[in-house]
């Protein structure tokens, strides 16, 4: 997950940190400060991107070095996600769902709904039939 200090975060889902470090290379402005922790995936990141590192052993926060704000992200979607199976395609989603939540949590909740209804409003009808629906039966069920 990318966060803006005082913008938006952009998630996004990897089976590798090596996979995410190719996605901050190709999303991020060169020469703009990236904080990260100690892992050695993020090596690499030093040829194009000032860097701070911070070893979580030995502080949380030290010399302007600290991934707070991507640890508070993930410690909100971990308590989120209790009691809830999310796998594949719905990670991703479900990341996107808990980054806006994030991002505008601090928005009063009438304006959060006020904003969603808008844009529900834009998109405009749904098709009639929902793709991939249409074709399903549940177990033990005839048609």
């Amino acid at each position: 997950m990318i966060r803006e200090r005082g913008g938006n975060s952009v998630p996004a889902v990897f089976n590798t940190e090596s996979q995410a470090a190719s996605f901050i290379r190709a999303r991020i402005a060169k020469g703009t400060v990236v904080r990260a922790d100690d892992a050695a995936s993020w090596d690499n990141l030093h040829e194009r991107f000032e860097i701070k590192r911070i070893n979580h052993q030995e502080a949380y926060s030290l010399d302007g070095a600290c991934t707070n704000m991507a640890e508070e992200y993930f410690s909100r979607l971990r308590r989120a996600e209790i009691g809830i199976h999310i796998a594949g395609a719905d990670l991703l989603r479900y990341a996107q769902e808990s980054s806006w939540r994030e991002d505008n949590r601090r928005v009063p909740n009438g304006d959060q709904v006020s904003r969603v209804a808008a844009l529900a409003m834009k998109r405009g009808k749904y098709p009639r039939k929902i793709r991939g629906l249409r074709d399903y039966a549940a177990p033990g069920c005839h048609r």
